[in-house]
């Protein structure tokens, strides 16, 4: 007799089992969820790419639906003038347009003079004051001297130092015109130019009044100015 191995004798004679176990053990292997791996991610195509519309393009489609309009007349008429209103009338208006003459220096001058003298006031002022400058009764605070000045040097001067002297509060000042001996014909020919200066609205609103000055201050070649106060 042939030699069986151990193996082979522990081994039942029949096991109709063992291929049903081998069997049960790959279904379960199948049954077994395999984990996967991660999923790539998906490929997404870049989107097209969009074209900034050019300026011309921009003004077509504004102006797609724009109808142009008919064509006019070539001339279009002014319109009549209105009829301009009837000027009222007060019986105090002429009153108030002096007071505000008055005021605002634009008021002519109540002028008197001779060869000797001259002197104007604002209308309105007390006379009295009128004398009282006359005979030097006010303090001068202020001179300037207008020897050998030309006529406009003399004005833009004049008009200079009227201004700055309000502007310091100074109430009386003194200008120095001369007497014209040494000009021409001998006429004093600032002297009469002031008398018409200071009676105008560009030195008038400076001004209140003014008179030849007394023989200590220059007489007949100097004139006294009353300088209105600040603020009126």
């Amino acid at each position: 007799m042939g030699c069986v191995s151990r193996k082979q004798q522990n081994k039942p004679f029949h096991a109709p089992f063992e291929k049903l176990k081998e069997r049960a053990r790959e279904v379960r292997r199948a049954a077994t969820p395999v984990h996967p791996g991660p999923r790539p991610a998906p490929v997404t195509e870049p989107p097209p790419s969009t074209r900034e519309p050019s300026d011309g393009e921009l003004w077509a489609s504004a102006v797609a639906d724009v109808e142009p309009l008919a064509p006019g007349p070539a001339l279009v008429e002014a319109p009549a003038p209105s009829r301009r209103p009837e000027p009222f009338w007060h019986p105090d208006l002429d009153a108030i347009r002096e007071l505000e003459a008055l005021v605002s220096g634009e008021a002519p001058f109540d002028l008197a003079d001779t060869d000797e003298f001259i002197e104007g006031r604002v209308p309105g002022l007390d006379p009295g004051i009128v004398r009282r400058l006359r005979r030097g009764e006010f303090a001068v605070q202020g001179h300037i001297d207008l020897h050998g000045m030309t006529r406009d040097a003399a004005k833009s001067a004049v008009d200079e130092f009227l201004r700055s002297s309000r502007a310091s509060g100074k109430r009386c000042v003194l200008l120095v015109h001369g007497r014209g001996i040494h000009s021409k014909d001998q006429v004093p020919i600032l002297k009469e130019a002031l008398k018409t200066w200071l009676a105008t609205a560009r030195f008038g609103r400076h001004v209140l009044a003014f008179a030849t000055a007394r023989p200590a201050d220059g007489g007949a070649g100097a004139v006294y100015v009353l300088l209105r106060r600040n603020g009126r």
